[in-house]
């Protein structure tokens, strides 16, 4: 009879806010977090480019049902281009595909290029990108100079701001909906003014309602982990719904919920649609259930904690 293999790490479930070095990728800095908190389950809510730095939400154990949530959400990015080089990544770290001398441009110029890059726009994924095709990500394909046709996306740019334009330098703010590529963005820029462009340097400075100033340093990390402060730094799964509409369900109704019963919804819920479940005990104190979807006066679980 063979022997039961012991599931590795511990049953941790929380939320890291990840401030991500350069250098690393967004799959490395799971692992290193995984290790560093023993943890039996970690992912991602979306990936950050390696030469990217930023807001990197990490999920543990049973925070990682939810983790689709933070990929739904828009992100926010402090980007520097440079003018008149295009490269294969859209990024320096690419083989050089065009190399054009730049004109005069002046500020104004620039906004009426950006103009066109604001608002809702179709955007064409980079060939190195995590997109799978047939199950395998594109950047692979890339690598192996296997150039597929992608389809345009619908995305949505809120904020396209100009913040400074240095001579073949320029540095913008982005606001956009999920699944932007800035990278492309960039180079999209690059080819409308007609000199081409390339990521310089990336920074996402928000997903969601999570800002880099919420976010720990991996360093601060292991810190707290020799001084035994670690747990500090795991918030609880419910911030990864911080806007959702709350329910406060009692322990009698909260268990029939567990069972995946519906349940008659509180007098005060929306007449439909998708929120956040929280048990309320006697004393007041919360517990965060999961999600639930309402409809005809029902509140039907749809994804719990257990």
């Amino acid at each position: 009879m063979g022997r039961r293999l012991r599931s590795r790490g511990q049953p941790i479930d929380g939320v890291v806010l990840l401030d991500k070095p350069f250098g690393w990728t967004s799959n490395f800095a799971v692992q290193r977090v995984k290790r560093l908190f023993n943890a039996r389950k970690v992912g991602h809510t979306g990936t950050l480019d390696q030469r990217a730095t930023g807001v990197l939400p990490l999920c543990l154990g049973e925070a990682t049902k939810f983790s689709q949530y933070g990929l739904s959400a828009d992100k926010s990015y402090d980007v520097v281009a440079q003018l008149g080089v295009e490269t294969t990544t859209g990024d320096a770290d690419g083989d050089i595909v065009a190399k054009k001398p730049v004109q005069t441009l002046d500020a104004d110029q620039l906004n009426q290029v950006l103009d066109a890059f604001r608002g809702e726009i179709d955007q064409v994924p980079s060939m190195f990108s995590a997109i799978k095709r047939h199950g395998q990500p594109l950047y692979k394909l890339a690598r192996q100079g296997i150039e597929v046709e992608r389809a345009a996306r619908k995305i949505t740019i809120s904020r396209n701001e100009l913040v400074e334009l240095e001579g073949d330098m320029f540095a913008l703010k982005v606001d956009c909906s999920k699944g932007t590529y800035i990278r492309t963005l960039v180079t999209d820029i690059g080819r409308t003014i007609g000199c081409g462009a390339h990521v310089r340097s990336l920074a996402r400075s928000a997903v969601g309602h999570f800002g880099i100033r919420d976010c720990v340093q991996f360093d601060d990390l292991q810190e707290a982990k020799q001084t035994g402060q670690l747990q500090q730094f795991l918030l609880p799964i419910s911030v990864l719904l911080e806007s959702w509409i709350n329910i406060k369900l009692p322990r009698h109704t909260a268990y029939l919920v567990r069972q995946g019963q519906p349940v008659a919804a509180p007098s005060c819920s929306p007449a439909l649609g998708w929120v956040k479940l929280l048990e309320e005990s006697a004393n007041g104190e919360l517990t965060f259930l999961g999600i639930g979807e309402i409809q005809g006066g029902l509140v039907a679980p749809r994804r719990l904690v257990t």
